[in-house]
């Protein structure tokens, strides 16, 4: 997306939370939404992905104060022709809310989760019942003020817990070598929490949409717990564990070479900070040799040579972009210098390395909280694009080696060529998979389409590497770079040995000039990587919900075709 005006750091901070929302006309409210359900205000809102790539201007919205008057909201866009697409945060990259080009008289009504949705309140000892609205920081302020944590999480808190279920967010960690899963605690995303969740579908016996709540144990379920938006959940009730406190080691000395290296070696690697502690994320930025790698801990009790943090984004040389990356992303930008990738990615790489001594967070100590939430809405607006390899633990190195060798290979070659395609940073992290027995439910079922799901055919493979390459948005040659990594990966790893799938919230299915945009991967390599059988029982399930495809946009009809 080309940038005209001047790059300066506020060219950064823009957030969809600050976008502007204009209160309704109540005469032009009536006109253009006749009887809409009264008490639910109608007002004109814009809307901005994360990277700011797909927007719209001034569609319709409203905040329905609970659960019935989502009801209400609902039924009436069925009977006049609308589509209503739950509004969280926008803190996401793929069109499952809505697709570029909506236009401001489209019958497309944006729902606002975020102000009355929110509740919280604890079920019992490890679980709590919460509004699809609530962010994950303040689900995750809540469970410390009772005790409760989860074992990992995503890193920014400006996510719903609605949106971040919908696409199965998940964080960083893998039992470390001898270590217990704790009591209501999971290895798997967000979704393998859930125990019940509230949803609108539709009601055929009263031909109306209608609330309705699932347990875990029953086999619609299991296509809510991940929906990508072809649904509207109100509620839910996740487990949760006892909390813990956290070390986070901040590293900028281990060279990409040694921290991928191919397995077989004896230096310091991805795969053995994994086994000591389980808990790991590598940032490297492109054209640089040192990543900052990051490595969490279960520590009860202070370490010496730790800091003490009592609230969550301890990385302010990241939440706030350093003027000299922020010129640098604005000169590539506004100049279409990008020949500068390699100065602004050893930029970014001296931010970190600098910024960790000089704000003492190169090791930190706290509740988990404060060490797992380190990204807020003022960092730096870059595309991103996901993938999860599924495999073995013991071939986790493989994994990393191979791809951020290709990778390497592919960013030198084009640069070679006048090209340089990535500007941001690769980021790697592991995670278990969303076993339903961490859910300690009997009967529990298996999110169908999270990128988690085990798959039945292999269960050796327990583990999965999320890879994601981040640009600035506009770079050229990106889309085609990108869809050789993403050739790479399906390619490599096609169910023989691993199994690669698209992370829903990001970049994939990559033509030459296009995202979310090659027929084969949308409409084949998408669903045989879950199973054609499980994903046409996830897609029936969905389609029954929800009839009349209420819940859904042109990106999704052509998903779920």
């Amino acid at each position: 997306m080309p940038v005209t005006d001047n790059w300066t750091r506020r060219s950064f901070l823009l957030s969809a939370a600050a976008l502007t929302l204009l209160p309704a006309d109540p005469a032009v409210a009536a006109q253009e939404l006749p009887d809409f359900p009264a008490g639910v205000a109608l007002h004109r809102s814009a809307y901005r992905n994360w990277a700011g790539e797909i927007t719209a201007d001034g569609l319709w919205a409203c905040a329905p104060a609970d659960g019935e008057q989502v009801v209400s909201v609902v039924n009436w866009a069925w009977r006049n022709g609308w589509r209503v697409r739950p509004r969280g945060y926008a803190h996401g990259w793929s069109p499952l809310t809505i697709t570029e080009g909506t236009a401001s008289d489209a019958p497309v009504l944006l729902v606002d989760t975020t102000t009355h949705l929110t509740g919280l309140s604890v079920e019992a000892p490890h679980a709590v019942r919460a509004g699809a609205g609530v962010s994950l920081e303040t689900l995750l302020t809540f469970l410390e003020g009772h005790g409760l944590g989860l074992t990992a999480a995503p890193a920014p808190g400006d996510l719903t817990l609605g949106g971040a279920l919908a696409i199965d967010a998940h964080g960083s960690a893998v039992p470390a070598q001898g270590e217990q899963r704790l009591p209501g605690q999971t290895y798997g995303s967000l979704s393998n929490r859930v125990l019940s969740v509230t949803a609108v579908v539709w009601d055929e016996s009263t031909g109306a949409y209608a609330l309705r709540t699932y347990g875990r144990d029953e086999a619609d379920a299991a296509a809510l717990l991940t929906h990508l938006g072809r649904t509207f959940v109100t509620e839910v009730v996740l487990r949760v564990g006892e909390n813990s406190n956290l070390r986070c080691v901040s590293r900028t000395d281990i060279p990409a070479g040694e921290l991928f290296a191919a397995p077989g070696g004896d230096g310091r690697t991805l795969a053995g900070f994994l086994d000591e502690a389980g808990r790991v994320e590598a940032i490297w930025f492109a054209f640089t040799e040192f990543p900052w790698f990051k490595v969490w801990s279960v520590e009860p009790v202070k370490p010496l040579t730790s800091r003490r943090v009592t609230s969550p984004y301890n990385y302010p040389f990241s939440d706030n972009v350093p003027t000299p990356v922020a010129e640098l992303a604005g000169r590539m930008v506004s100049d279409a210098a990008w020949y500068l990738a390699p100065v602004l990615g050893n930029a970014q790489y001296d931010a970190a390395a600098l910024g960790l001594v000089a704000t003492l967070s190169a090791d930190i100590w706290g509740p988990s909280k404060n060490t797992l939430l380190y990204i807020r809405p003022t960092t730096l607006r870059v595309n991103a694009n996901g993938y999860a390899v599924l495999t073995s633990r013991g071939q986790v190195q493989r994994v990393v080696a191979g791809f951020t060798a290709f990778y390497r290979e592919r960013l030198m070659a084009y640069a070679a060529l006048g090209r340089f395609p990535v500007n941001g940073s690769v980021e790697i992290r592991v995670t278990g998979l969303d076993d339903p027995a961490e859910a300690e439910l009997a009967g529990a079922r298996a999110p169908l389409l999270s990128a988690l799901r085990p798959d039945g055919e292999h269960p050796e493979w327990d583990t999965a590497v999320w890879l994601d390459v981040l640009t600035l948005p506009g770079t050229p040659y990106a889309e085609e770079f990108l869809r050789e990594l993403e050739q790479f990966l399906l390619d490599s790893h096609d169910g023989t040995d691993a199994l690669t799938r698209v992370e829903w919230s990001k970049g994939w299915a990559y033509t030459r000039d296009a995202v979310w945009d090659d027929e084969e991967v949308l409409g084949t390599v998408v669903p045989a990587s879950l199973g054609e059988g499980v994903w046409g029982q996830a897609a029936g399930i969905l389609d029954r919900l929800d009839p009349h495809r209420m819940f859904g946009n042109a990106f999704l009809d052509r998903l779920f075709r």
